[in-house]
């Protein structure tokens, strides 16, 4: 079920219960006091293609503060990586960080970003769950700047023709349709399309698999539960889905782009992603063939709407950045309201501020918020562990042996329970 909105006290004190080991609040650095402006740099990966045009709005109003853009790989983990790497060097290289939100706690834990002055940002207008990534023990460390909840996009064009009335709900549900759509008019196409390779989206469709057969990868306490029936119908589903075809042998290297450029070509009849790509998919281009023929709905789960992983991400200040006041403005700059507006209307990114999802216009422009709202609302975190570096290179490398055949479902999921029980405080 979709969960109620969280008042900030709420959420903050959810919050520490999470942390386990790591430093406390009272041993990172704050930025509350930072007085020093002058230029910085924005680190962070662009598929939206946005980030330019906030950036130039910045400096057009700011000549003597100007923000340089360091583009990221796609790649969330080098992301990551290069971020850590910057962070113990101690360099200046980086100023605001575009995290994922699941990296939050990690970061504060190493004292690698600053803690925020809270009463400057927005935090009684955004949505609950995402508020709960931007903390860490019951301190804010990150500021939303985008969220983001799966959905399952599909050729509604080519359901109508089937005679199909609406999306499935379910697996099975999701079978059926692809046998009866791609058997009659499609039989080159294949059914379904996610994010497989090894890599963090690994473990957000693992994740995602699990909760929505009614599993949980880890409680709130960090603590694993992947010797379950649930866990193994979760991973079982994933694995019999690469085995039967209805993901298709190629789907093992599907990214986000890749995935969605194989929707587009017309290789796929569902495809699960981030709402970022609804605004490239529905224009018009060369290689696009779905512009005006495709729809969202849920992403299916074992008996009904699965459970999206709750995606998104938050912006922190870098411990060993210079310009802070100047970087502390910037920060709430791009993630005010009106730049919120502009990712929408740009870039189809996930607004954080609750309003946006209800305003008649946008509704009626952006017919996928209802379905976004409902993903981001019902959102399950990923695993909830400080040390999620160690825990996502173990999910992501299981789950790879299990849909490569290199061990059986049961065998990575106890190999898996080991891993992460040893993470857990």
């Amino acid at each position: 079920m979709p969960r109620r909105l969280l008042p900030c006290t709420a959420v903050t004190a959810a919050l520490t219960l999470v942390g386990g080991c790591g430093l406390g609040p009272s041993s990172v650095e704050s930025a509350t006091d930072a007085e020093e402006r002058g230029p910085i740099t924005f680190a962070t990966s662009d598929t939206s293609g946005v980030v330019p045009t906030l950036i130039k709005r910045w400096n057009d109003r700011h000549p003597d503060e100007k923000a340089t853009f360091i583009e990221l790989p796609e790649d969330a983990d080098q992301q990551r990586q290069m971020m850590i790497q910057n962070a113990q060097l101690k360099t200046d290289t980086y100023s605001v960080l575009n995290l994922d939100v699941v990296w939050t706690s990690e970061f504060a834990s190493h004292r690698w970003i600053d803690q925020l002055p809270a009463d400057s940002f927005p935090f009684k207008r955004t949505l609950g769950p995402i508020n709960a990534t931007a903390a860490y023990r019951g301190k804010w460390f990150a500021m939303p700047y985008a969220s983001d909840g799966a959905m399952l996009y599909y050729r509604k064009d080519l359901l109508e023709k089937a005679g199909v009335e609406s999306p499935p709900k379910t697996w099975d549900e999701m079978r059926e349709i692809c046998d009866k759509v791609l058997k009659g008019q499609k039989p080159s196409m294949s059914c379904y399309g996610g994010q497989f390779e090894k890599y963090e989206g690994l473990t957000v469709n693992f994740s995602e698999a699990v909760n929505s057969a009614g599993g949980e990868v880890t409680d709130a306490k960090g603590i694993p539960h992947l010797d379950t029936p649930e866990a193994r119908r979760g991973m079982d589903h994933m694995v019999e889905s690469l085995k039967d075809g209805t993901i298709p042998k190629s789907g093992i290297t599907f990214m986000e782009e890749q995935g969605r450029r194989a929707f587009e070509k017309g290789d796929l009849l569902f495809y699960r992603n981030w709402p970022y790509q609804y605004a490239i998919s529905d224009k018009k281009a060369k290689n696009n063939q779905v512009a005006g023929k495709f729809g969202v709905a849920p992403i299916p789960g074992e008996k009904g709407p699965g459970a999206s992983s709750l995606g998104g991400h938050n912006l922190a200040l870098s411990s060993s950045a210079r310009n802070k006041a100047t970087a502390l403005d910037f920060m709430r700059f791009m993630t005010n309201e009106q730049s919120a507006r502009l990712k929408l209307e740009k870039a189809s990114l996930a607004p954080v501020f609750e309003n946006l999802y209800d305003e008649p216009g946008y509704v009626k422009k952006f017919p996928y918020l209802p379905v976004l709202k409902k993903s981001i609302l019902g959102a399950e975190p990923r695993p909830r562990v400080v040390q999620y570096g160690d825990a996502t290179k173990a999910i992501q490398n299981e789950a790879y042996n299990a849909l490569t055949g290199k061990k059986t479902a049961q065998a990575a999921l106890r190999g898996l329970q080991r891993q992460l029980r040893a993470l857990a405080p």
